[in-house]
């Protein structure tokens, strides 16, 4: 469950540098004299999460119906990179697929994909689909050819809950508390409006600050929380449901139309396959680890009432006007509309 150590630093600007001059074999579309065309996938999650399971399909899914002409590696775990990095090593090509958690667009110049951030936006899944499979979905998607990069699709991970060194279902238990974030305005806003501290870490490294104590708490779904061990060094877990995390499967242009058309749909096809696999066993995983929770019986799990998760809500409104501020009310007004179409 314990994440495996990564890579060199080394290791990674090696790969940079030589997919950056074109070295055979690492550059885009790599492809060996005999072998098959080589499509790196690089992410940070376990393989038991709903995104790690999709990336095995597609990567099962290609080999199939490419007669083993393509072949998708899979990197779980932040082994090649992780969230300070994986952006940069798309742009030199040291991969060729990312998913990207959605809060990860903003500090990349895309602050639109910051809606996904807002807490208690959504009720279900069925509503998130309703944006990210819709026009509104596909609107974020296109503007990333701003900075060079092809969206390809959505993962779903579910609701995200609160841990900590104490159980967390009022306002007033939040008060002071440090908070691993993922790198967000929106979200160090939400943490900052219920008191606590908002301290972003690479995913990579949350594990290791909560058990040295660096932070006192997270916010993760159920499958993170269990893949990665929190559990081990957090005793309690409280099911807020109160923000929702998904990924954008995202490529390079250069990598992209390098592809001959056949497998651009080759590709296409599988990824929309995998995504909707992914998106099936999503409430599967999750309900796969609560029940592992359970029986693990060293984290307290508490549900919060539905009077203290209105109070919840209450307290991080304002945290929609502050991001309607910076990326416009349209934005959040077209996110709602797209909701209840």
């Amino acid at each position: 469950m314990r994440q495996p150590p990564r890579p060199e630093l080394s290791r990674r600007l090696l790969l940079s540098g030589c997919a950056a001059a074109g070295v055979a074999g690492l550059g885009p579309v790599a492809r060996g004299a005999s072998g098959p065309r080589r499509i790196r996938f690089s992410h940070v999650v376990s393989e038991d999460t709903p995104k790690g399971l999709a990336a095995l399909r597609l990567q099962a899914l290609v080999a199939q119906r490419s007669g083993g002409r393509m072949a998708v590696e899979v990197y779980p775990d932040a082994q090649l990179y992780g969230d300070d990095d994986e952006f940069e090593a798309l742009r030199t090509g040291a991969v060729d697929l990312l998913a990207p958690s959605l809060s990860k667009f903003g500090r990349v110049g895309f602050p639109e994909f910051e809606v996904f951030d807002l807490p208690f936006l959504f009720d279900n899944l069925d509503e998130v689909r309703r944006v990210t499979q819709g026009g509104f979905g596909r609107r974020l998607l296109d503007g990333l050819h701003r900075q060079g990069l092809v969206g390809l699709g959505f993962f779903d991970n579910g609701f995200k809950h609160m841990s900590a060194d104490r159980p967390l279902r009022e306002v007033s238990d939040f008060r002071g508390l440090r908070l691993r974030v993922q790198s967000s305005r929106v979200i160090a806003a939400q943490m900052r409006a219920l008191g606590a501290r908002p301290v972003p870490l690479p995913f990579s490294a949350t594990r290791e600050a909560l058990a040295q104590g660096i932070v006192q708490g997270t916010e993760n779904p159920l499958s993170n929380f269990w893949t990665q061990g929190m559990h081990e060094v957090q005793p309690h877990l409280s099911l807020t449901r109160h923000g929702y995390l998904g990924y954008a499967v995202i490529t390079s242009e250069r990598f992209w139309s390098r592809l001959p058309g056949a497998d651009q749909r080759l590709l296409r096809t599988a990824l929309d396959e995998a995504i909707d696999f992914g998106n099936r066993i999503t409430q599967t995983q999750h309900d796969k680890a609560l029940a592992s929770l359970r029986a693990w019986g060293r984290t307290t799990i508490h549900e919060p009432t539905m009077a203290q998760r209105a109070s919840l809500a209450r307290a991080v409104e304002p945290v929609y006007a502050e991001l309607g501020r910076s990326i416009g009310p349209a934005w959040i007004q077209d996110v709602r509309r797209a909701i209840h179409a």
